[in-house]
């Protein structure tokens, strides 16, 4: 399992990528990040809402509430064009990134 701490800087790019896939809720997402990682990362659900609350102020996502599940409104993200050109940016940042840190990665270790 990849320690949050790893992962922590990359959570909106992830959680930015499964909304231009399209709308989404927070259990969803979060469900959908389990399964595309096969579980090996498990996205907190403090850390998602406070992502979720972070790209609301930067005007990267927007929410709307959905239709009532067992009394429930549910509250459903959509990414905006600024929080796509965010994510190219965040994808540039990320090759880069991976590119410098290969550098110092032993390979059969």
């Amino acid at each position: 399992m990849i320690s949050s701490d790893v992962i922590r800087g990359y959570n909106d790019t992830i959680i930015l990528y499964l909304l231009k896939q399209g709308d989404s809720y927070g259990y969803e997402i979060s469900k959908k990040i389990e399964e595309l990682t096969d579980g090996n990362y498990l996205i907190k659900e403090t850390t998602l809402y406070s992502a979720f609350a972070r790209l609301q102020k930067k005007e990267y996502i927007t929410s709307y509430h959905g239709e009532e599940t067992n009394g429930r409104r549910r509250t459903y993200y959509t990414i905006t064009l600024k929080g796509v050109e965010y994510y190219r940016e965040k994808c540039q940042e990320w090759r880069l990134t991976k590119d410098v840190i290969s550098i110092f990665i032993e390979e059969g270790i």
